[in-house]
């Protein structure tokens, strides 16, 4: 068993990135026909629109673009569910950075969650509610609930990262807490930076 436990991960992570590096490969295939080279194109293709989208002009480009494919119809719905996926995870607006346990069915049962949004006026629920979304064990699955705020409890000694890894595999993953979130290092570290203050000291008194 302990052979599965090492080789079943590596196994499953190599096929995966295989597979991902060969469709990625493939896009050029028809035109290129040397391994690896449709990849590097790929990549090098993603790293220049995102290097040319810094520039001014290119930004109203781009938001140009963005209105029209947002108005588009049928297209639209496809575009911005897309978009706003890749915002939540990688983007300027990224939602599961705060970790929080959330307390929803019982006073002595709590939830492994991301705080998402903070701000529910278009539910005209009041400013007490927040969104916590609550991912599932063992898929991609999840539940967002929409809470009062005292009903949840923000994780901040620990990583957003590690969380999640925790939530998703049901526990299985060993939690280390000791380890302490982004947040709560610069926090720490500016703490130590500031210097303590020296009490003047008292001149004597002229005679």
């Amino acid at each position: 068993m302990r052979g599965l436990v090492v080789l079943v991960p590596v196994t499953v992570t190599v096929a995966i990135v295989y597979w991902l590096f060969a469709k990625v490969d493939g896009i050029f295939s028809p035109y290129i026909q040397s391994i690896g080279l449709g990849a590097l194109l790929v990549v090098s293709l993603v790293f220049t629109v995102g290097w040319i989208s810094l520039f001014p002009t290119s930004k109203r480009v781009f938001g140009h673009v963005n209105v029209w494919l947002e108005q588009a119809p049928g297209v639209s719905f496809i575009y911005t569910s897309a978009r706003d996926f890749l915002e939540a995870f990688a983007g300027n607006k990224r939602r599961f950075t705060h970790a929080v346990l959330v307390n929803v069915h019982s006073e002595e049962v709590w939830l492994v969650g991301f705080l998402t949004d903070e701000d529910l006026s278009g539910f005209k629920l009041g400013v007490k509610y927040v969104a916590v979304y609550v991912p599932q064990a063992y898929n991609v699955a999840g539940q967002l609930y929409l809470v009062k705020r005292e009903h949840i409890r923000p994780i901040e000694h620990l990583a957003p990262a590690d969380v999640m890894k925790y939530a998703v595999t049901g526990g299985a993953v060993e939690l280390i807490t000791g380890a302490t979130s982004a947040k709560a290092k610069a926090e720490e570290k500016a703490e130590a930076e500031v210097e303590p203050e020296v009490e003047p000291t008292a001149r004597p008194a002229a005679t």
